[in-house]
């Protein structure tokens, strides 16, 4: 029987998920996991070496070696052969030390987060510096805290909210890489939401927020970025 792989430790999720030759047409696609991922980002970005990436990653200098060799490999296969290079899944675990600070979260409590400027619902989720989180309990909220992100990037801010415990994101403008980084952390979005942060809260706790899931972070789009979103079909939601 096969052994189940130990998880790799990452330090966050990436800012970028996708990258696809502009000519590609219908290329076809190649996955690369987290934990390939930051294999890669440590040894080919921060320079580390194989034990010291073993260290940062809590695994064995020969598993690092694989897991190094199978992610050159894909990167190797998308550029030469024009692929779309797509980073998901993986055997890993968040390793983010800026949330022993945060309550406990109870076992029946839905956890709602929201980004906070001075009482009201901070518009741009990637600069967000604090987040407000409200624990919900038979639709009504029980306990509040404020949070400091300790992070830059909305990869590092999905992976904060996911140590947290947080199930469900309020928030303002926020691009397509922070939506795919939610996504993989399994925390619900709330995008395009104005107004005083407590109420938004209520509101969702009570089945009755209206959201825009078109809403999408357009400081980035004259940069080349790609911080767009999904368009859906109904632009006004309502959150239960």
């Amino acid at each position: 029987m096969p052994r189940t792989p130990r998880c790799r430790r990452i330090q966050g999720y990436p800012d970028y998920w996708s990258f696809a030759p502009q000519d590609g047409g219908q290329a076809e696609t190649i996955i690369m996991t987290l934990d390939e991922y930051e294999c890669v980002r440590l040894m080919d970005r921060e320079k580390l070496t194989q034990e010291e990436c073993a260290r940062r990653m809590g695994i064995a200098r020969t598993t690092v070696t694989g897991i190094y060799e199978s992610a050159r490999s894909k990167l190797a296969e998308a550029l030469v052969d024009g692929k779309i290079l797509r980073i998901s899944g993986g055997s890993y675990q968040l390793d983010h030390q800026g949330t022993r600070h945060i309550d406990m979260k109870g076992d029946h409590c839905m956890r709602i987060a929201a980004t906070y400027e001075n009482g009201e619902i901070f518009q741009h989720f990637g600069h967000t510096e604090r987040f407000k989180l409200y624990d919900v309990e038979d639709g009504a909220i029980v306990n509040t805290q404020i949070v400091d992100s300790n992070g830059s990037g909305h990869g590092m801010l999905a992976g904060f909210l996911k140590e947290a415990k947080v199930d469900a994101l309020i928030c303002g403008g926020i691009g397509m890489g922070a939506q795919m980084a939610l996504a993989e952390a399994g925390i619900r979005l709330y995008a395009g939401v104005q107004g005083r942060a407590d109420e938004a809260a209520k509101a969702l706790a009570e089945g009755r927020l209206e959201y825009d899931p078109a809403a999408r972070c357009d400081h980035h789009e004259h940069h080349g970025g790609d911080c767009g979103h999904d368009h859906c079909a109904e632009h006004h939601c309502r959150g239960n």
